[in-house]
């Protein structure tokens, strides 16, 4: 006879037989009010009774399902290398083509290479008579110069005109005897009137040789350190100037910049006595 305290048949085979297949997720309580040991007991109950993929309330017809095929992987593309430019070799090409002082002007406003062009008002190419015998190269526009497009035209221009002017000399005498023709190194105005660098320096100095032997002066006065540099791949105007140098194969006489003698006075008097030996070699080139 079963004890009838303890399980009938039916209920001992409850205890041991799977459970008939119900709706697991009705079966299954919040997870979130039970503790860890007991999720991991239910979990492991739960595989046991065969379950073995998290499904949805509403079954899948996998049949039904479309097949989506695998995307192509994408073409492999070779790497684009862009060409390298030589910007001093592409403004010497430019400045051999030209064939005068004015298409050489064309030619060196049309050069893309000098980032300085982009923040410049205007091209700064020249002034004075092309028969010249002294070409005066200065260094770069300022801002006055970079307003009107010519070299010179501000203080430092004004202070210049007057110093060439005490020894016989101006940009607007027509006799080649008379006349002074004055250009820059750079034709387009650095930011803040900064020194321009040895790079953009380089791209123009193609351009520059062009433009001496156009206009062959009998003598060239170097304004400044860039000038120097420019010519003569040396800086210090204060130690250079004063001496003979050669520069484009050319007599050549660094002088110190009109702007620096505007701030400086006392520095005139040196100035006074390169303008004499100027006018010394015009008179005997010897």
């Amino acid at each position: 006879m079963a004890n009838a305290a303890g399980p009938g048949n039916g209920e001992c085979a409850r205890l041991w037989l799977p459970a008939p297949r119900h709706n697991l997720a009705a079966m299954t309580p919040d997870i979130a009010q039970i503790d860890y040991h007991a999720a991991q007991a239910l979990l492991e109950w739960q595989m046991e009774l065969g379950a073995d993929e998290a499904i949805g309330e509403v079954p899948v017809n996998r049949y039904e399902v479309a097949v989506q095929a695998p995307k192509p992987a994408p073409a492999m593309q070779a790497p684009v290398v862009e060409d390298t430019v030589d910007p001093v070799a592409v403004a010497k090409e430019a400045a051999a083509g030209a064939t005068g002082l004015e298409t050489l002007a064309t030619i060196q406003a049309g050069y893309d290479h000098c980032e300085l062009k982009k923040g410049a008002r205007n091209f700064v190419f020249a002034d004075g008579n092309p028969q010249a015998r002294v070409l005066i190269l200065g260094e770069a526009p300022g801002r006055d110069e970079d307003i009107e497009g010519r070299p010179f035209v501000g203080r430092a221009g004004q202070l210049l005109d007057r110093m060439f002017a005490a020894i016989g000399l101006s940009r607007t005498a027509h006799h080649p005897e008379e006349a002074l023709y004055i250009t820059n190194v750079m034709p387009w105005r650095p930011p803040q009137n900064r020194d321009p660098e040895p790079a953009e320096i380089a791209m123009m100095l193609p351009f520059v040789k062009r433009h001496v032997e156009f206009v062959n002066p009998d003598v060239i006065v170097l304004m400044g350190n860039t000038s120097c540099f420019a010519a003569l791949g040396r800086k210090g105007i204060l130690r250079l100037r004063g001496t003979w140098a050669e520069a484009f194969g050319k007599p050549a006489m660094p002088m110190t910049h009109p702007a620096y003698l505007l701030r400086n006075t006392a520095a005139k008097r040196e100035a006074w006595a390169d303008l004499l030996e100027i006018k010394a070699k015009l008179e005997n080139p010897r």
